[in-house]
C-alpha cells in the first residue's frame, strides 16, 4: 500500500513471541538511521485504544464474533487514518503487532466462520495489505503457556483455550499460502535471537528490492 514508507505487520497465534520480535527488528532498523513507527492492533489510536479495552477484556462471551468484527474494523480504520497512512507517506517504517490477518482467523475463521463477511468489510472499509507480513510460528500448547504466563488483563482470546490456538496455527498457515508474496514464515521454536537473525534477513531482503 506505501508510496515511500514500509508496512510491515506481526501475525501469530498468542505467545507466540511477535511484541519481543517488533521490538527487537524495531531497535535494529533505528540504528540504520531509519524512522521507524511501531504500532499494535486492535489500537494505535487514541479512538481505537478504546475500542482495545472493550475487546480483550472481560468473559470469553462478551461479545459475538460478528460483534466483534465490528469493532475491530471500526478500530481498524481509525488507526489507518490517524497513524499508518500518515507515517507511510512521510517514507517511515510502519511495524504493526498484527493487523487484518488476526481478524481473518479470530473472526473469520476460528470463530465465526465468517471469511468472506471479514473479506468484504474490509474491501469496503480499510483497503489495504501491509507489505509484508512476518508470521512468527509456533507450538500452540507452547505458545497458550507463554501467553497465560504473562498474567495480564487482555487475556480473553487466551481464555478460549487450545482448541482456538490450534484452529489459529493452522489458519494462519493457510493464509501464508494464500498471500504467499507477502508473508515470511519464520519458525518461533527457538531462542530469541535466532528468531531475530530471520526476521531481519527477510526485511532487509525488501528493503533492499525497495531501494
Amino acid at each position: 500500500m506505501s508510496a515511500s514508507g514500509l508496512f510491515i505487520s506481526f501475525e501469530g497465534i498468542d505467545g507466540s513471541g511477535k511484541s519481543t520480535q517488533v521490538a527487537l527488528l524495531a531497535e535494529h532498523l533505528r540504528a540504520q538511521g531509519r524512522d521507524v513507527i511501531v504500532t499494535r492492533e486492535p489500537g494505535g489510536s487514541d479512538g481505537a485504544e478504546e475500542i482495545r479495552a472493550l475487546v480483550l477484556q472481560g468473559d470469553p462471551d462478551r461479545w459475538s464474533a460478528e460483534t466483534e468484527l465490528l469493532l475491530f474494523t471500526a478500530a481498524r480504520r481509525d488507526h489507518l487514518e490517524r497513524l499508518i497512512r500518515p507515517a507511510l507517506s512521510a517514507g517511515k517504517v510502519v511495524i504493526c503487532d498484527r493487523f487484518a490477518d488476526s481478524t481473518r482467523m479470530y473472526q473469520g475463521l476460528s470463530r465465526g466462520n465468517l471469511r468472506n463477511t471479514v473479506d468484504t468489510l474490509h474491501d469496503l472499509m480499510i483497503g489495504v495489505e501491509p507489505d509484508v507480513t512476518v508470521l512468527i510460528d509456533m507450538d500452540p500448547v507452547e505458545g497458550l503457556s507463554r501467553a497465560k504466563a504473562r498474567q495480564g488483563i487482555e487475556e480473553r482470546f487466551e481464555d478460549f483455550g487450545a482448541d482456538l490456538q490450534t484452529a489459529m496455527r493452522a489458519g494462519f498457515l493457510a493464509l501464508a499460502t494464500e498471500f504467499s508474496a507477502r508473508f515470511r514464515v519464520i519458525d518461533g521454536a527457538r531462542d530469541v535471537d535466532s528468531v531475530a537473525k530471520d526476521i531481519r534477513t527477510a526485511i532487509e531482503t525488501e528493503l533492499a528490492k525497495r531501494a
